[in-house]
């Protein structure tokens, strides 16, 4: 038996409906926590310092939230002090990935819809997810790793600071229920609808930071993320809401740059960290610096 598989009985021995549990168990993935399937649940066993920024408590609502408005499969078990949770696993679907958001049609409609269905569902989540406060915290976070920030990576966020902060704020939308970290690998497909799963950095926040942010993970190209926002907004968007995804697949960039960084100081083995963050900066910079971008900020501003 491997180690994984051997955690993930210990945990279920913990949950007094699934203690006598003798099925198969499937490692299913998972970038910093361990995620299974058994028999017809989903079991995850949080990742090593996830504690150190993620609230467990907050993450237990707002995935019971999520499946109460539809968009997520049911909690079955969610223990704020360990952060295992069980879900019911979702049958015949695909998990998501940037080639399967290519190859399967209608895939960018379906995600903009269950974003729609999510942000008008009314849910309440008891954490504000907020963009440059996240940045703070995650930098002091790092203040404590001997780990290197890319070079310049201070003077892009004061220039973020000034100028997006600014257009944000001059129209703001009202906060809604967002899901924040739209990986492609969160988005379970069964080509009629699409699911979201891991609720672990959601929050009240603006509802176009969802679109921006799944635009840059699935690498979507001009016509697919047209074609989210279509059916998102239900026809083509105003130049500030285009504008609004485009700013945040830039400031998405520049906040995982530090989540990646502390993957690494917490030697987290999925992946290269080290490029993860690098990447991510380096496409946060050319973004900023075209002279489109300046455009999108203004449109922005002008609300």
């Amino acid at each position: 038996m491997s180690d994984d598989i051997a955690a993930a009985r210990a945990a279920l021995k913990t949950i007094p409906q699934f203690r006598d549990y003798r099925g198969e168990i499937v490692r299913l993935g998972g970038m910093t926590n361990l995620v299974f399937k058994v028999g017809d649940f989903c079991l995850r066993i949080p990742g090593k310092g996830t504690e150190e920024y993620i609230d467990r408590a907050n993450e237990s609502v707002m995935a019971r939230e999520a499946a109460r408005a539809g968009v997520s499969p049911e909690v079955l078990h969610s223990d704020a002090a360990t952060g295992v949770m069980v879900t019911r696993f979702v049958a015949g679907a695909e998990t998501m990935t940037p080639r399967n958001f290519r190859e399967r049609a209608g895939s960018p409609a379906r995600a903009g819809k269950v974003f729609r269905r999510l942000h008008d569902s009314g849910a309440q989540f008891p954490f504000r997810f907020e963009l440059f406060s996240m940045i703070d915290d995650y930098l002091r976070v790092l203040s404590t790793k001997d780990v290197a920030l890319p070079a310049g990576y201070h003077a892009v966020v004061r220039e973020a600071d000034q100028a997006v902060r600014a257009a944000l704020a001059a129209h703001p939308l009202p906060l809604v229920a967002c899901h924040c970290d739209p990986l492609c690998e969160n988005f379970l497909d069964t080509g009629e609808r699409m699911w979201i799963v891991d609720w672990e950095y959601a929050g009240m926040n603006d509802p176009l930071w969802d679109l921006g942010d799944l635009s840059v993970e699935a690498g979507f190209d001009a016509a697919q993320e047209e074609e989210m926002m279509h059916a998102y907004f239900g026809g083509a968007p105003r130049p500030a809401e285009h504008g609004r995804v485009v700013v945040y697949k830039a400031m998405c960039d520049l906040l995982w740059t530090l989540w990646g960084l502390i993957q690494l100081a917490n030697k987290n083995p999925a992946d290269d960290f080290r490029a993860y963050a690098d990447t991510r900066f380096a496409r946060c910079r050319v973004l900023m610096e075209t002279p489109a971008f300046a455009g999108h900020v203004a449109a922005v501003a002008g609300g």
